[in-house]
């Protein structure tokens, strides 16, 4: 991940608000931290320890900040940040695990995910992100169920005019003290290796020469599964017709229908 001195940066779910004060090792410009939870729903799952030492440099919290829903965001200057972070998301839009599985009996939970990952990217650069500023949005991410699954290079921006860059690894000791929560759990998460997606509105950016394009997009490979290359077209029919391709095609089919959907239904 890059970050830059001259930015203003704002965090979006940071679970135990640690990824935020590591941030403050990068020394930024100005930093604003927010939480899903309630300061007394997050002291009770992590502690405050992070909390403290943030609010001792008076950086400003947000707690209770829920992307999708803007009664949410009092205290956020509008249009004032460069970057927008989001790190490691999974569903932080549901309150417990019992809702999570009640959801998912109506929705699959990779169109969940990733609606919760465009709603993001939207609201960002219409609501958090200065028009004159540096326009960039941050998804950090992981190669490993679900997170691969979203296919999230080429499915979140699509019908809209946000430009997808590239994306570069995550390295975490670059951010001291950061701890991957689970989204439910006061427990870590193994520090699997990480993929920070970069998006603007702008087409060409100072960082696209450091990032790197979308991957598997060549006719012998298998974008949505990162699979590949094929040497032989029996080996592309083989892959085609496998449980892992079948399933990746139908997360697909689900997640154009639901942006069918909502683009015929813009008041949901």
């Amino acid at each position: 991940m890059i970050i830059k001195k001259e930015w203003r940066i704002l965090t979006v779910g940071d679970g135990d608000l640690s990824f935020s004060n590591a941030l403050l090792s990068h020394q930024p410009a100005a930093l604003t931290a927010t939480v899903y939870d309630s300061f007394a729903t997050m002291s009770e799952k992590y502690g405050d320890h992070f909390q403290q030492q943030l609010s001792a440099k008076e950086i400003p919290l947000i707690f209770g900040f829920d992307l999708t829903n803007p009664k949410t965001w009092k205290g956020l200057q509008k249009n004032s940040f460069d970057v927008v972070i989001f790190q490691f998301p999974l569903l932080p839009a549901f309150r417990s695990f019992s809702e999570y599985q009640e959801r998912g009996k109506d929705v699959n939970f990779n169109t969940l995910n990733r609606r919760l990952l465009r709603r993001f990217l939207i609201n960002s650069f219409k609501h958090f992100l200065d028009p004159d500023g540096q326009q960039l949005c941050f998804i950090t991410s992981k190669d490993v169920k679900p997170y691969r699954e979203w296919n999230i290079e080429n499915s979140l921006h699509v019908q809209t005019d946000i430009n997808y860059l590239g994306s570069i690894d995550f390295d975490i000791t670059n951010f001291p003290g950061y701890k991957i929560r689970n989204v439910e759990r006061d427990k870590f998460v193994k520090d699997t290796k990480g993929t920070t997606y970069v998006w603007s509105s702008k087409k060409q950016h100072d960082l696209s020469d450091a990032l790197q394009g979308a991957l598997y997009l060549d006719d012998d490979l298998c974008t949505l599964c990162r699979a590949g290359p094929f040497v032989r077209q029996e080996d592309r029919l083989n892959h085609n017709q496998s449980k892992r391709h079948t399933q990746m095609m139908e997360f697909e089919r689900l997640w154009k229908e639901d942006l069918k959907y909502y683009a015929e239904n813009p008041g949901k």
